[in-house]
């Protein structure tokens, strides 16, 4: 008889959806080990705009994968499988349940299905693209990849130029969409634990985007603007960095160097951070099986903490 796969708890959901004060408040009840599933958390001195939880708070209850590169690197999807395994590893030694919590669906995907076999960069490609997106704007190129990888194209904000042009690199270099070929080239499979999958999802849409916007307002009292002065003064940056096309940094690097009015990162920041969100709970909808919890319900934690326990005393 086979042994039973170790046990391992997802809790995602959109941006503002209160996963880290769920994550937490399950850490107080049950031998977890949390680990971190944000691609903006990974990077050292991004505080503010990230919404990291303090250095109070992960001391008491740290979080494997924050904190882990310089934002001058990158962090791809098969370092984070590659991390966040070894991470579950060491926390199943350790006598304790791993709990990935965070909204970066990729890395969520990238975990659960393996990574698949894409072609290698083109540099006369990117630079066709880069060219085109000179002369036409990353929105008709966004409207061009819809025409052929609709699936791709409605995870992507019609800005986001550093996944558009690997999306339609792809597309150029094979023939093919990139979603069919992630649909089919599951390299690596699924990894040998019992996932209990927790979806954070909004009742109500607008109490959703109050959330964004308090949240938005609150990273701007506390010096959104001066962080990134900091960071610009501490490190090597250009605003084409994955670092620095995070949402809040991306808008407020723009007002910083007049690209925009300063009077506008407000409205562009809450406005980036909604169509995020939009994307991740698209992301949910669509790709993975989680059992849904409402975001918003005032016994949220209670909810959530019966079910863990219903989990982790069916695997003893």
């Amino acid at each position: 008889m086979n042994a039973p796969l170790p046990p391992a708890i997802l809790l995602m959901g959109p941006t503002a959806s209160g996963k880290t004060a769920a994550a937490l408040a399950l850490a107080e009840r049950f031998p977890l080990a949390l680990i971190s599933v944000d691609s903006a958390l990974v990077y050292r001195d991004m505080d503010v705009g990230t919404a990291k939880p303090d250095p109070e708070t992960l001391a008491r209850h740290p979080h494997a994968l924050v904190d882990v590169i310089s934002p001058e690197e990158s962090y791809s999807a098969a370092r984070f499988r590659a991390d966040a395994l070894a991470a579950m590893d060491a926390a199943a030694a350790a006598g304790r349940v791993p709990l990935l919590v965070g909204g970066t669906m990729l890395y969520y995907k990238a975990l659960l299905s393996g990574l698949a076999e894409l072609p290698q960069a083109d540099p006369a490609i990117r630079a066709e693209l880069d060219a085109e997106a000179a002369a036409r704007g990353w929105p008709a190129l966004h409207a061009e990849l819809a025409r052929h990888d609709p699936a791709t194209a409605a995870r992507l904000a019609p800005n986001d130029s550093q996944r558009l042009q690997r999306a339609l690199e792809i597309l150029r270099l094979t023939g093919r969409p990139m979603s069919a070929l992630l649909a089919e080239s599951e390299a690596d499979g699924p990894p040998p634990w019992h996932f209990l999958s927790l979806a954070l999802l909004p009742s109500d849409r607008a109490t959703l985007h109050a959330r964004i916007a308090e949240r938005f307002d609150a990273m701007l009292a506390a010096g959104l603007e001066d962080e990134l002065a900091r960071l610009r003064d501490k490190y090597r940056l250009t605003p084409e960095l994955p670092s620095m096309r995070c949402v809040g940094y991306r808008q407020a690097w723009a007002a910083a160097d007049g690209l925009i009015p300063r009077g506008e990162l407000r409205e562009r920041g809450i406005y980036a951070t909604r169509q995020l969100a939009k994307r991740q709970i698209t992301w949910l909808a669509n790709s993975f099986d989680c059992e849904r919890f409402d975001c918003l319900d005032p016994a949220l934690a209670g909810r959530l903490a019966a079910r863990v326990a219903a989990f982790l005393d069916a695997g003893r």
